[in-house]
């Protein structure tokens, strides 16, 4: 496995979703343990002047 992967397992409906930290606007970091108790909608949306 390369330096710094990690394994990935598949989730299935009901588990609970590993914690992770992600980049976000305005030059912070947001963490998913940061909402816990809340309702959490997660999308991944490419740049407007991305080629995708």
């Amino acid at each position: 496995m390369p330096k710094g992967a990690t394994e990935t397992t598949t989730l299935k409906v009901g588990d609970p979703a590993p914690d992770f930290t992600l980049k976000a606007h305005g030059n912070r970091t947001i963490s998913l343990s940061d909402y816990r108790g809340k309702n959490v909608f997660i999308a991944f949306y490419p740049l407007d002047w991305t080629p995708v």
